[in-house]
């Protein structure tokens, strides 16, 4: 059914396809505000579908479970972060410091994300939970991984230089890293995650022998 604006006209009658898009982003949106405000153990399937206005059929709709909406939360994190990490360096002639400064620039804004601190002690949590889980996520962070270490074997050829070390070595110790501070986060409420990946890339990149 259509919804009447305050002007008293309607809003245009969105497509089956529009309409189960927008009703997976407010889930995803009210799973975010719940598992952060009181844990992933601590949410129901219920309190996500009642507090985003949907029945739980509409859950079931567009989630297996409460565990395949947490993955998604990951996949949608890990994806972002790799098409941001490709855009840093995509500008033809750009030299390694305005690479760097950039990156550093966007690296900041990651520290801010609250939300997704939390989010990563949840899913480190549940992959020790359960071992169906842990199969998911760690084909996740692989996947990640992998892209990682392409965008870093880019950046070091780009710039005539050798890695000091094996380039899936480095990608594998920049996310654990950053999962590691996630960490700390939860109990000195500092979170420099993103920052300290651009000082340890900065010392690796000046340690780096040309190619």
């Amino acid at each position: 059914m259509e919804k009447t604006r305050k002007s008293g006209t309607t809003s245009p009658r969105l497509s089956r396809e529009e309409s189960q898009a927008r009703t997976r982003e407010r889930l995803i949106e009210t799973a975010t505000r719940l598992f952060v405000g009181q844990g992933y153990g601590g949410t129901s399937i219920r309190d996500i579908a009642e507090q985003a206005g949907y029945s739980q059929g509409a859950f079931y709709s567009n989630f297996e479970s409460k565990e395949s909406l947490l993955l998604e939360m990951l996949r949608r994190h890990m994806a972002g972060e790799a098409a941001h990490l490709a855009t840093l360096s995509e500008r033809a002639g750009a030299s390694l410091e305005t690479v760097l400064d950039n990156l550093e620039a966007w690296a900041s804004t990651l520290d801010q994300d609250v939300n997704w601190s939390m989010l990563s002690i949840e899913l480190q949590m549940q992959a020790q939970r359960s071992t169906t889980f842990a199969t998911a996520y760690r084909a996740v962070w692989q996947q990640h991984r992998d892209a990682l270490a392409v965008w870093l074997g880019q950046l070091f050829a780009a710039h005539g230089l050798q890695p000091p070390v094996g380039i899936e070595a480095l990608a594998a110790s920049f996310m654990a890293l950053a999962h590691g501070l996630a960490l700390q986060r939860a109990s000195t409420g500092m979170d420099v995650s993103g920052r300290m990946m651009v000082v340890l890339l900065r010392g690796l990149l000046a340690m780096a022998r040309p190619a």
